[in-house]
């Protein structure tokens, strides 16, 4: 029995909380595998993997579960479950840190802060490191000190053959490109090593302003002009009825602008000058806070449905600025979004081909959200996205993989332009040959 060889637990429908193990963070999936197996470390993981070889068993593999192609559950095979891969190593001296890949983005900004020390992950507590790594990782650090991948100095990696590798710039180096950027294809990541970058001060959140053209163009020069310790997100979204909105505006459109300075308050001030001179802000929340305060939060109740759908482009003028307000109103879900993120700085410098993420030249990333509760509107909503998606489309062709769900081929490849993607077929072929990890944005062997 596969379980008697394991320090992990397995967790088959006989259990009474299998229902609980197998959930994920979005209701868009119900994946029934035949067994979950909550691995203790990396040879469990080479035990899970040549058990499912010989039984030809479909592999999953899940880290925090956002997936948003459904890709952290299968039906009928078996989900390596990593959350139980928790634990972590600072070195305080080289500044670097150790971290399971069953850790999530929240659990190592909290194990890091109190050293004022950071990596810079995305804008949710919950996800987990794993995925938003693999991904390439654009988060509230993305100009300062670049996408995830770029603190990332190992990994330690089980490959499709049962192998227990260590993957860095000089060991497995092919690996090591493939990993930064090409997702969950090489092999069941469980530890990560990062670089971690002082922080000894930080000024972030909410300032709220009119959702108009101008302002929306107003918000995306002054970020591209910032300078590089300033990172934002612009969410043009309908107002919440939060208590620091006034009431008249709940539920009106508006641009809540997520505003993150990694440095010191004074210089924090000046940066957001340019920001709070656009309009009169219905609400101004941005003040030096802990960097955990950026974090989206997702409160109790049911998991959302959620539709996503994003693109990279090249500017946002007058009219691309008033396409994107009117198009953000074009779906009834009780939450929608479009994102705008000003990307450049640390992120840009380095070389397109030094990693997998083959965008370091892509200026802004939108993205269309939606979330609600009728999995059976899923279709309706996905439409507008991919509609959102259309209109806006401007030169840059690229795609990001952390924000793809099932789009098919074209745009997987539009992730993965030219060489890159030749690269990583024959990486592939060298480490799972026979697409044991398929499960994924999937890229075939050469």
């Amino acid at each position: 029995m596969l379980g008697s060889t394991l320090r992990g637990r397995v967790v088959s429908p006989l259990h009474a909380d299998y229902d609980a193990v197998r959930a994920v963070p979005l209701a868009n999936f119900d994946r029934r595998p035949a067994a979950l197996v909550r691995v203790a470390n990396a040879a469990d993981v080479a035990a899970v993997l040549n058990f499912a070889r010989t039984s030809s068993l479909e592999v999953a593999v899940r880290s925090g579960g956002h997936s948003i192609g459904g890709f952290s559950g299968t039906d009928g095979g078996l989900v390596i479950d990593l959350r139980d891969i928790n634990g972590f190593e600072i070195d305080h001296e080289a500044r670097t840190i150790w971290a399971g890949a069953g850790l999530t983005a929240g659990e190592v900004t909290a194990a890091v802060a109190p050293h004022g020390l950071i990596v810079g992950f995305g804008d949710a507590a919950t996800v987990g490191i794993g995925g938003i790594t693999l991904g390439g990782g654009i988060g509230y650090l993305v100009r300062k000190h670049g996408l995830t991948i770029d603190s990332l100095l190992a990994a330690e990696v089980v490959t499709a053959a049962g192998d227990i590798v260590i993957a860095d710039a000089s060991r497995h180096p092919d690996l090591f490109w493939a990993l930064r950027g090409g997702g969950g294809n090489f092999g069941v990541v469980t530890r990560l090593k990062y670089r971690l970058h002082p922080l000894p001060a930080f000024t972030g959140g909410p300032l709220v302003l009119p959702a108009t053209p101008e302002t929306l163009v107003g918000f995306v020069a002054a970020a591209e002009a910032a300078p590089e310790e300033l990172s934002t997100i612009a969410q043009v979204m309908p107002a919440p009825p939060l208590p620091f909105l006034p009431p008249e505006v709940h539920g009106k459109t508006l641009v809540l602008g997520m505003m993150a300075f990694a440095g010191e308050p004074d210089a924090a001030q000046r940066a957001l000058a340019p920001f709070r001179a656009l309009a009169t802000p219905l609400a101004d929340l941005v003040r030096p806070a802990p960097y955990s305060s950026m974090y989206i939060s997702e409160g109790p109740g049911p998991a959302p449905v959620v539709t996503c759908r994003a693109l990279f482009m090249d500017r946002i003028g007058l009219e691309e600025a008033g396409k994107l307000i009117e198009l953000a109103d074009r779906t009834d879900a009780p939450m929608r979004v479009a994102q705008v993120r000003v990307l450049g700085g640390a992120a840009a410098r380095v070389p397109a081909g030094a990693t997998a993420f083959a965008h370091r030249q892509s200026r802004i990333l939108v993205t269309f959200l939606a979330l609600y509760g009728d999995a059976g509107a899923a279709p309706r909503h996905d439409l507008w996205a991919t509609e959102c998606v259309a209109a806006m489309r401007q030169n840059d062709a690229g795609a990001y993989v952390n924000f793809l769900g099932a789009e098919g081929p074209l745009r997987l490849r539009a992730a993965y332009p030219g060489t890159t993607w030749d690269r990583l077929r024959r990486i592939k072929r060298q480490y799972d040959p026979q697409n044991l990890f398929r499960l994924n944005q999937n890229i075939p062997p050469a």
